[in-house]
């Protein structure tokens, strides 16, 4: 047996690393005929390393876990204890991949770390500690030249001044302060030029390397997220539709949600000077959004901002269909809202400020309204409504239950459960011992699960993790008003919808007074909540 799991892993090694060696024979002609000979060239030096590397890596992996637990029982101690091991061991080896790959691996580790309910508590963590932090820097030379290519000048020609070393680097872009010619202090935000040449090829070896390790181990089935990243990345690469997106975000703010409009805020636009791979924006003086001290230092209070944060993204999910699906810490900031004064207490209110609009999501409104309407059920441990909703928006009959779990981190009993405080992750060893178990349990329901449901309703899943670690690292403890707000405007939307659809006069007052009863829920809900809050500020 041991000679046949060699055998395999050998025989992926030759197949990939005969694959790339086949490309060679016609690299040379192509380069010579291309219409630009250096990209091309890069293209045929690039590609085939990283192949080579994404090869050896994906054999190590498969190998490392079909002789490791070979012979050991299903379900015993030493098994688990030695599934650990190889979980951290090949969590290392793919971390150390993405990040000499760089561009879209870099995008795939991070994703990876925000999958903590279908993939091993090693990866995420590995990914999570490494992937915001180690992500590739461009140099100067290469940020000159993409930005005489798009703009048409050097930097010194184009700006009055430009900071050649970056303020920030992520997998797609790096961005650097500058100063307009008219003396405005703006961010430019350009695009890693490795990323114009190698995406789609890189992208093409990851979906080969998937694809073949599903083959050979068919409970390794990431296909979905290759399919997400398909329809995302082109997106994410297109810098001008990241401009449109941010001025429709604010648009939908100021049309459907005026009440939230002057504390929901992104960076203005300088269209003159942005292209497709370079992004001119208003400089933000602003605190990020993990650093409390610094938010407490402006005279604003953590728990408002997480309150404003639950609220902004409940109103874009539920009522505007239109969502920033990548809401990471690094693409938030908060500052006093503009105009306003220092209360008696010495507080101020926060605006949030929304970055890197590049990748959103937009939902019609049959799949809002039963994904709004699911989320009510949740909040209000309907497990009728669960069922019913979850079966609308593709979970099936039979996983349901799986999908209620997946976007609450809760089990079952505990989705259903009547207490005001349900849904709420204590975030203890305990709790994350047990979302890790039913991750390792359900694991081919769960990739079941995620090949079922719509494109847009799994981005919702990465959308609702970001969230939680925001609202986590400005609190510091359980959200318990979270769920509240969701709860609310969930229902709202579904209120709405209904008094756009009535009918009849008598509808109309049904659903006033459906109204009614929904803020009389509301209110028990909201003096439970303080009671149980006060009662650990009591006992704590």
């Amino acid at each position: 047996m041991a000679t046949r799991l060699v055998w395999r892993a050998s025989k992926l090694k030759v197949g990939l690393l005969t694959t790339t060696a086949l490309g060679g024979g016609v690299a040379a002609g192509t380069i010579a005929t291309s219409e630009d000979p250096s990209t091309t060239l890069k293209v045929f030096t690039n590609v085939p390393l990283r192949l080579l590397r994404d090869s050896f890596t994906a054999a190590t992996i498969a190998f490392d876990y079909e002789y490791s637990l070979y012979g050991l029982k299903e379900g015993s101690v030493e098994r688990e204890k030695v599934k650990h091991q190889v979980h951290a061991r090949c969590a290392n080896r793919l971390e150390e991949l993405c990040c000499r790959n760089g561009g879209i691996y870099i995008k795939l580790g991070q994703h990876i770390g925000q999958l903590e309910y279908l993939v091993p508590e090693e990866y995420v963590r590995t990914m999570r500690a490494t992937m915001l932090n180690r992500c590739p820097v461009s140099s100067y030379e290469q940020v000159c030249e993409v930005i005489k290519k798009e703009l048409g000048g050097m930097p010194d020609e184009i700006f009055e001044e430009f900071d050649p070393v970056p303020l920030a680097s992520a997998s797609l872009a790096q961005v650097h302060a500058a100063r307009t010619r008219d003396g405005r202090k703006v961010a430019v935000k350009v695009q890693h030029t490795h990323m114009t040449d190698t995406a789609a090829a890189d992208y093409a070896t990851v979906e080969f390397i998937v694809n073949t390790l599903n083959r050979l181990i068919p409970s390794f089935d990431y296909r979905w997220l290759l399919d997400e990243m398909r329809e995302s990345l082109p997106k994410e690469l297109d810098f001008l539709l990241e401009a449109k997106n941010s001025e429709k975000c604010l648009e939908n703010f100021r049309r459907l949600s005026p009440h939230l409009a002057a504390y929901v805020y992104a960076p203005r636009v300088y269209w003159g000077l942005s292209t497709s791979k370079l992004l001119t924006m208003e400089f933000m003086d602003a605190a990020e959004i993990s650093d409390v001290k610094k938010i407490q230092k402006l005279g604003i209070q953590p728990k408002e901002v997480a309150k404003l944060v639950s609220e902004a993204f409940a109103e874009m999910t539920f009522k505007h269909g239109f969502i920033h699906c990548d809401p990471h810490a690094a693409n938030m900031m908060v500052r006093p809202l503009p105009a306003s004064k220092w209360s008696i207490f010495g507080k101020r209110e926060p605006q949030l400020v929304l970055l890197d609009h590049g990748l959103y999501k937009e939902l019609d409104d049959e799949t809002r309204i039963n994904y709004a309407a699911l989320w009510k059920a949740l909040v209000f441990a309907d497990a009728k409504a669960i069922r019913e909703n979850s079966m609308k928006l593709g979970a099936g009959d039979d996983l349901y239950a799986l999908f209620a779990g997946i976007l609450t981190m809760r089990p079952w009993n505990r989705v259903i459960d009547q207490a005001a405080d349900h849904l709420v992750i204590q975030g203890n060893n305990s709790d994350r011992a047990e979302l890790q178990m039913y991750a390792s349990q359900y694991f081919p329901q769960i990739s079941e699960l995620l090949r079922r449901l719509p494109r847009e309703i799994l981005l919702m899943l990465k959308t609702n993790d970001c969230l939680r670690a925001v609202n986590n690292s400005l609190l510091q403890r359980p959200s318990l008003e979270h769920f509240l707000i969701i709860g609310r405007i969930s229902s709202e939307a579904i209120l709405e919808r209904k008094m756009l659809q009535r009918k009849y006069f008598f509808s109309g007052l049904s659903i006033w007074l459906e109204e009614i009863l929904l803020e009389a829920r509301l209110l028990t809900m909201q003096i439970a909540l303080w009671l149980l809050s006060w009662r650990r500020l009591l006992s704590g």
